[in-house]
């Protein structure tokens, strides 16, 4: 299972992946986008997880999807996306999410599972630019604009199910 995260809470999502794996006796690695060595061979399956800032994914994950495409497709895949916009119910879907939508028509790759999860906001914990940047778009999303906010949007049910889903991939 590869990471990328910017505040910490898609790797929260990944631990709580790991476990329901491990209930399923699906051994599996968690390695950040940062410290992953581009080699693939040692397993069967690969599970993406990546936040959104600013309305893209990490562009790190990107790159690996673009330049490992072939490798991937030989694999049972999956993909998942962590974004505030999923806390809305109309749009936790990734057929209706705009970031995975949008994520899957500038990629080729098809994995063989998709899953968003509405992530963490967290102001007090950003910088000032990104806590006044997140408002601005809160505000346009009516959503909570009070810089002490500190709001978990998960639904850990669905990252649950999401995990045996996993694990029968």
């Amino acid at each position: 299972m590869i990471y990328a995260t910017v505040d910490g809470h898609t790797k929260k999502i990944c631990q709580k992946l790991m476990e329901v794996l491990k209930e399923h006796e699906q051994p599996a690695d968690l390695i950040s986008i940062e410290d992953f060595n581009g080699d693939f061979s040692g397993y069967d399956r690969v599970i993406i997880g990546a936040s959104i800032r600013y309305g893209v994914h990490d562009k790190k994950i990107i790159e690996l999807i673009n330049t490992k495409q072939p490798e991937l497709e030989s694999k049972r895949t999956a993909f998942f996306s962590v974004n505030l916009v999923a806390r809305k119910p109309e749009k936790s879907s990734p057929e209706t999410n705009p970031y995975v939508v949008k994520f899957f028509k500038t990629i080729t790759w098809k994995p063989d599972l998709v899953e968003t999860f509405a992530g963490m906001l967290e102001y007090p914990k950003y910088s000032f630019f990104d806590r006044t940047m997140i408002r601005l778009i809160m505000w346009m999303t009516k959503g909570p604009t009070d810089p002490k906010t500190v709001k978990e949007y998960t639904n850990w049910d669905k990252v649950t199910a999401f995990g045996a889903r996993l694990a029968e991939l």
